[in-house]
């Protein structure tokens, strides 16, 4: 079920750790667990543009990408409304910018994306906490 690395025992025991956290997450929990995730990729990204390693910029900018447009995608637009419409808006932004901070190596821009998705991220802490 798990790809095991035994050259590196720890790894292999993070890896079952994180993926028990995810089994027993509740959706909450889920939520903000894919928010922190984009926010550390991006973390990450602005680190590999200092030290000019465009593949792994390039690696972390996709990820965090790649969680943006499935938090997208999960937005229940006939519940949601006119805040489901704006939460939309907002990840088209964020998308937007993620990708000319890619093209140009913009950490300006990955500072804004995560200045956008961390008040969310915190929220959806609070969320899960009270859960």
């Amino acid at each position: 079920m798990y790809h095991t690395n035994s050259s590196n025992p720890a790894a292999s025991y993070s890896s079952v750790g994180i993926a028990s956290a995810i089994v027993d997450a509740k959706p909450a929990e889920l939520v903000y667990m894919l928010f922190e995730s984009a926010v550390d990729r991006l973390a990450a990204a602005k680190g590999y543009i200092e030290r000019e390693q465009t593949a792994r910029k390039g690696e972390m900018i996709s990820k965090a990408t790649a969680i943006i447009v499935e938090l997208q995608r999960s937005l229940d637009m006939e519940k949601g409304g006119e805040f489901a419409e704006r939460l939309d808006a907002l990840y088209d932004y964020m998308l937007r910018q993620l990708t000319q901070a890619n093209l140009h190596n913009d950490v300006a821009k990955i500072d804004e994306v995560i200045k956008l998705l961390t008040p969310i991220r915190d929220a959806w802490k609070v969320t899960s906490e009270k859960n």
